[in-house]
């Protein structure tokens, strides 16, 4: 997704934050902070751009582009002119918080009252509407406002496969354990309960989810610091009764009361609210199914939430019903059942974004209809592409099912707020499946163009990329500046936004078809606690593009005008109102402001002619490249010369056209025009028929001046000029600025801004750049003024090469910045000032802008060691000027590559992913297993699928990390996190999906890295010699060196040392890192430190196969033993390892057991290892129903062990020290401490034995002999163990548990818990809420049943 950057109340370095490129958080929006009033809040905006745009290029000229439509209405209507400039009226300025007049709404519906959106039907791809929120209730004309409510994503899907039936009391046992009692009114025939449970943080938006632990954690706070009082009451009683006494049980009971003050107070110091879990019920009441949701622990009153008081909800398009989680939270959600009531989705937003969205294009406010969205009488369905559970980002599969929601409610239009870079244009699964809905579904797609203006090339998929979806770019007038925006004095005109995202798209179609208002005050959900906020983006122009469209589609269908994608879009560029008369800024605004009025006149003029739009396919002749939309020169060689391009026109019908009604009669004879014939050279006319019709273009810019040029070539009806242009050919030209010098440098002086203002420079950047060292200087101005810079480079099949700043000028000053550049590539630079800062100050900016060029050109921009001794050769130049070759290396991530355990291909359900086209869709879902020696900090990358959300032939690629207890540790999808992992073996799964089985099926055994940080204090610097064998010599060590232009300098990089590689890294696994060659020059140096230069390299280092270890050949040959010693050493041990293999199902199966113990007892009569895996086995044994049999049993086998180990011989070997340099020494003392370690076991297994049969028995006398050998054999164990370690910490446990001290009990257990050494184990946090319990502390045993279900839940979420 896409994000804004900046605005006038964010600092510097908070918009630097804001622009760290991180695509999976880029929302098209501006938020203000939700929790406080829209009017105060700060709002993260976006980059600058302004209505005239960049200044035309010398000998520019301004040419007229074919409109019908002349420029915006004014705003000044509803408004005073004062002498301070803009001023608003109450009316004026509740219409700037929705503006609608910018697009000829308020003109339309004075003449057209009725449409004003009924009839439409309008899909919202986003975050999750809220059902809840103010105007999304009902329509003008009382319709139900909101249709249908739908979590694409799965983020909020329950398994309630589970079924239980009710006792005799109407209750049941949920999933999560909790006794529920069941409303006796519920109808229910079958008296079959499907259960499930979720932690209901994972539905909330992580600023919900912030408020709600805040609010929790007063309460807890409460009875926490209640319970450390009184844990400390009682500790300073005792030492007050007890104060001179050295009695040891007195200590031991000082030492419980201590332990318990320290857990509470460490309890509170980690506390980490996970939430509480609500309970889902879901059942068949006869007729459809419903639901019932608990939510008792999220108000802390047991007499709130109950499952019996709720009232049970049913798919959200039946009923249009939804629930409230609680008070507390305000949150409402729908729920869905799915798969015969085997799955609940639970629909919460993820963000108040579609709330938001929905409201601007269609919220109806009966009390305050200035406040309306654009098409109040429109209807939605809310389709969730969000992703809660990846904290809003789309997905592949939302993506998918929200089309398939889409087409199966017959919607008129979709809108979608949401996008990203993209590698192609016009290409990719999504794409495919929207082109179709278009085209066979006649469903208007409107979508926003994104926010990272003002370069060039920079709008988003898929609003901007793509044919068949109208893009719109963010509009803001004066009336919206001093209304919503609340500036101090408002523009005098309207203008696109600063970072409304700007055309051409790599393959030079236009990329912005409209611009609409980008800004609003509208509706957000119930749990922000406040009924509307500002916010702003292209997200929020493209839903006010879609209102005045659903206004259009209102219109049409009530006059009965044939409703096509392709006449509506016609009608609505064809009329567009100019923003700027510059040609180039149709690169920005589009065609221009939608004007709802003049579209529906255009529409009612086309009512009778053929549904069809022109699609153009361009090759340039000569050159076997790919099809384009258009043509685009970009780079000083294309520009000296001139070109023919090949133009395929392809009338395009909608999927139903008759071919005897429609397509054989169409014939078309359109005249050809250019916007100027001294660049572009073209026919005069053409015919066009079904079958399409071909024409050259010829392209002359060898004469035009460097900087942007945009030109047009398009066809007029001859039979029906009024029509405007049929089609179009956007041209654009870009012609760069050579650069001279040594090194090269750009210097631009005097720059003048003023609020708005944009420059463009295009600059060849020369081949063997690599780096660019800017500085920016400001002077003559008064308050503070904030710029955006960006630069952006095009190279083909790559996200454009972006840069981008955000900086503040409090004061006159001068700023520095560095940045990486591809050499031989044109370099856009563009410096804006924000559109409203220093809108109030007569004063313009004066900048000064020098850039310099630098390089450092390699032989090799990959660097691979492969893994032998052998160091890689290097060959530098500097190309530009004298450089400083100073090259670091530095490897700081280890990459270990995977293939699946387990591939499993299955159908999908039909409900919910079942494509219009009737093809299923299937899943693919991969295994792997890895494990992790020692704590790390992981990332799962896929290279085939990463990075790549809408030009990606793959709809989903989402995977989960999670351990032996089920616990999912992370989750992702196009753009993996990092995750900070504990030592244990983990399982990741990947989730695939597509219609074709036989592309699945070529990715059974896909290749998956698992990408490991290292610690910082393993980073491996690499070194650099002069000689090919300094690596092994460790001569001719290499530094630095002067690099003079044009003479190459060689040098070799030396693989890591075999002692500084990592421990525990697989061989095939793949060290990776950096390298630097240059530093910079041209800033103030810190401390005498080279600061390295921002062009950085890929190096990777191969893990070799590991050194061969001849020492077990050693240790075999040089013992003492004769061969027929050794032979039966291996007999026997042979038999008792085949001891624990052997199976005891059945009664022969144990009598065959015990007669093979008791041979090899008499075979081997007190051999301490036999007995000790008699021991194991007996211990692992399945408990029979006698219970106490099996623990005489196992204290028998102990005893048994004990009593063969030679206790004195074995103290005294213990308390040597042998010769380290004695072998047989060494080989004896590990003898002993495995015997050691034997002994120490029987006696703890025999502990935990003792303390079942006392827990079995009733006799008191017995109990109290019990107690005492217990006691004695736990003295036992602590003379040769520490019995507090994890090994052996159970029986303290018990051992304390039994005495009373409880604190001391919870101590230990609590530190075997901590040990990270293994996984959590489920046994010994059970134990730890009993102990909780016994002690009396409620809120603390509450917080842990809660931990238990994020740690052991009873089974992994669906996908």
């Amino acid at each position: 997704m896409w994000h804004l950057r900046g605005r006038s109340s964010v600092t510097a370095a908070a918009a630097a934050a804001l622009h760290k490129p991180v695509a999976h958080l880029r929302l098209l929006l501006a938020v203000s902070a939700w929790s406080v009033p829209a009017a105060a809040s700060n709002v993260a905006a976006a980059s600058t751009t302004t209505r005239g745009g960049p200044s035309p290029s010398a000998g520019v000229a301004p040419r007229a582009m074919p409109s019908s439509s002349s420029s915006p209405p004014s705003a000044a209507e509803g408004t005073t002119a004062a002498a301070g400039g803009f001023r608003l009226t109450e009316p004026s300025f509740l219409e700037s918080l929705m503006p609608k007049k910018e697009i000829g709404v308020d003109r339309f519906l004075a003449a057209h009252p009725e449409y004003d959106g009924r009839g439409a039907l309008i899909a919202i791809f986003d975050s999750g509407v809220d059902p809840a929120a103010a105007g999304l209730q009902t329509t003008s004309d009382g319709k139900p406002k909101i249709l249908d409510v739908i979590d694409c994503t799965g983020s909020g899907d329950v398994d309630t496969s589970k079924v239980v039936k009710a006792d005799d009391d109407g209750s049941i046992v949920g999933a999560s354990g909790t006794h529920l009692i069941i409303n006796p009114s519920w109808k229910n025939p079958s008296q079959e309960w499907h259960v499930g449970c979720k932690l209901v943080y994972e539905l909330f938006t992580d600023t919900l989810t912030s408020r709600l632990k805040k609010e929790r954690k007063k309460k807890w706070d409460e009875h926490s610091q209640e319970a450390i009082s009184e844990a400390l009451k009682q500790l300073n009683e005792f030492e007050k009764k007890h104060s001179k006494s050295d009695d040891a049980k007195q200590k031991m009971a000082r030492e419980d009361l201590q332990s318990r003050l320290e857990y509470l107070r460490k309890q509170a110091e980690g506390y980490d609210d996970r939430g509480p879990v609500i309970d889902i019920v879901a059942w068949h009441d006869g007729d459809v199914w419903r639901v019932a949701v608990d939510t008792q622990g999220l108000e802390g009153n047991k007499n709130c939430g109950k499952l019996a008081d709720f009232v049970p909800l049913t798919n959200y398009r039946l009923e249009r019903k939804f629930g409230i989680f609680s008070k507390l939270d305000a949150c409402s959600f729908v729920a869905n059942i799915y798969d015969d009531g085997n799955l609940v989705s639970i629909v919460t937003d993820c963000s108040p974004h579609a709330t938001h969205v929905a409201g601007i294009a269609a919220a109806f406010h009966p009390d305050e209809p200035l406040l309306n969205g654009v098409a109040p009488g429109a209807q939605l369905i809310s389709c969730k592409i969000g992703d809660t559970r990846l904290g809003s980002m789309e997905t592949g599969t939302g993506l998918v099912r929200a089309l398939i929601a889409a087409v199966e409610h017959k919607c008129d239009l979709i809108n979608m707020s949401y996008g990203e870079p993209t590698l192609l244009p016009d290409y990719g699964r999504f794409i495919d499946l929207a082109s179709e809905v278009v085209d066979k579904h006649r469903i208007i797609f409107i979508s926003s163009a994104g926010n990272n203006g003002p370069a060039l090339n920079t709008v988003g998929a898929p609003g901007g990329t793509s044919s068949s979806i109208i893009g719109v770019g963010a509009y803001v007038s004066p009336a919206m500046a001093a209304g919503a925006h609340c500036v101090v004095q408002a523009p005098a005109e309207g203008m696109e936004y600063t970072w409304s995202s700007r055309g051409p798209t790599a393959d030079g179609d236009l990329g912005v078809s409209i611009s609409a208002p980008g800004g609003a005050v509208a509706p957000v959900p119930t749990w922000t606690l406040q009924s509307r906020m500002l916010m702003n983006g292209t997200s929020m122009s493209s839903p006010s593009a879609c209102g005045g469209v659903a206004l259009l589609v209102s219109a049409m269908k009530a006059e009965g005008i044939p409703l096509s994608p392709y006449t509506v879009r016609k009608a609505i560029e064809n009329t567009a109102a100019s923003i700027s008369d510059v040609p180039e800024e149709k690169l920005t605004t589009g065609h221009g402001l939608l004007q709802v009025d003049r579209a529906f006149e255009y529409a009612q003029q086309t009512k009778e002619l053929p549904l069809v739009s022109y699609r153009i396919s361009i090759n340039q002749v000569g050159k076997p490249t790919s099809k384009l939309r258009g043509i685009y020169l970009r780079g000083s060689n294309t520009c000296r010369q001139t070109s023919e391009w090949t133009v395929q026109l392809d009338p395009k019908f909608h999927e139903d056209a008759s071919n005897m009604e429609q397509l054989v009669p169409f014939e078309e004879c359109l005249q050809l025009h250019s916007t100027d014939s001294s660049v572009i050279k073209i026919p005069e006319y053409i015919m066009v028929t079904n079958n399409g019709r071909t024409f050259n273009i010829v392209v002359n810019p060898v004469n035009i001046s460097s900087g942007l040029h945009y030109y047009e070539v398009y066809g007029i009806d001859c039979k029906a000029p009024w029509r405007g242009p049929i089609f179009r050919v956007p041209i654009t030209v870009i012609k760069p600025i050579a650069l001279s010098g040594e090194p090269p440098a750009l210097t631009l002086s005097n720059l003048s801004f003023k609020s708005g203002h944009i420059e463009r420079r295009f600059i060849n950047v020369p081949i063997g750049a690599s780096w660019v060292e800017v500085t920016m200087r400001t002077s003559a101005f008064d308050t503070p003024r904030r710029f955006f810079l960006d630069t952006v480079q095009i190279c083909p099949l790559k996200r454009p090469i972006k840069w981008e700043a955000v900086v503040t000028f409090s004061s006159p000053s001068l700023k520095n910045f560095s940045f990486p550049v591809e050499g031989g590539l044109t370099l856009e630079l563009s410096i804006a000032q924000f559109w409203s800062s220093g809108i109030a100050s007569h004063e313009p900016t004066c900048v000064d802008f020098e850039i310099v060029f630098h390089g450092i050109s390699v032989d090799q921009k990959i660097i691979g060691l492969d893994g032998s001794e052998a160091p890689v050769r290097v060959v530098a130049r500097s190309l530009l000027a004298s450089e400083r070759l100073v090259p670091v290396a530095t490897l700081n991530k280890v990459k270990t590559p995977y293939r699946p355990v387990e591939s499993n291909l299955c159908s999908l359900p039909p409900s919910r992913d079942r494509l219009p086209s009737g093809k299923q869709i299937i899943a693919l879902t991969l295994t792997y297993k890895f494990k992790l020696e020692d704590g790390a900090e992981i990332k799962p990358r896929v290279p085939l699928l990463n990075n790549r959300i809408y030009d990606n032939k793959f709809e989903s690629q989402y995977y989960r990390i999670s351990d032996s207890n089920k616990c999912v540790y992370s989750s992702g999808d196009v753009y993996p996190n990092y995750v900070k992992l504990s030592k244990g073996e983990y399982t990741l799964q990947l989730y695939i999906r597509h219609d074709n089985v036989q592309l699945l099926e070529k990715l059974k055994q896909l290749v998956l890295f698992i990408e490991r940080k290292l610690e910082k204090k393993d980073f491996i610097q690499l070194s650099f010699y002069s000689e090919p064998d300094g690596p092994t010599v460790g001569n001719g060590t290499f530094k630095s060196s002067i690099l003079v232009p044009g003479e190459p300098e060689a040098f070799y990089v030396g693989p890591p040392s075999r002692e500084k590689l990592p421990k525990n890294v697989l061989p095939g696994s793949v060290l990776v890192g950096s390298i630097t060659y240059g530093v910079v020059s041209s800033f103030s140096k810190k401390d005498d430190q080279n600061q390295h230069a921002p062009a950085s390299y890929s190096i990777s280092y191969l893990i070799p196969p590991s050194k061969v270890d001849n020492d077990k050949e050693k240790g075999v040959s040089s013992g003492r033993k004769s061969i027929s010693e050794r032979l039966d050493d291996e007999v026997r041990d042979t038999k008792i390892k085949f001891l624990s293999g052997f199976n005891q199902e059945t009664e022969d199966d144990k009598s065959s057991w015990t007669a093979l113990v008791a041979s090899l007892k008499s075979e081997y009569p007190k051999y301490t290892p036999l007995l000790a895996k008699i021991l194991e086995c007996i211990v692992q044994k399945a408990t029979s129903d006698d219970k106490f049999s099996h623990q005489k049993e196992i204290i028998a086998a102990a005893d048994e062990v004990v009593d063969s180990i030679d206790k004195e011989d074995l103290a005294k070997s213990l308390s040597l020290k042998p010769d380290p340099e004695d072998e047989e020494a060494q080989k004896n003392k590990k003898k002993m401490e495995e015997t050691r370690d034997q002994l120490a076991d029987a006696l703890y297994q025999k502990g935990l034995a003792l303390a079942e049969i006392e827990s079995l028995k009733t006799d008191e006398s017995t109990e109290a002999s019990a107690k005492d050998v217990f006691e004695e054999n736990y003295k036992e164990l602590i003379k040769w163990v520490d019995a507090k370690t994890t090994k052996y910490g159970s029986l303290t446990v018990l051992r304390e548990r039994r005495c009373g001290r409880l604190g001391t009990a919870l101590k230990v257990l609590n530190d075997m818990i901590q040990d990270d050494s293994e996984q959590p184990k489920k046994r010994l946090y059970d134990l730890k809420i009993q102990l909780i319990e016994e002690i009396g502390w409620v809120h603390v045993s509450a917080y842990e049943k809660q931990w238990m279900h994020v740690r052991f839940p009873p089974s992994l979420p669906p996908f």
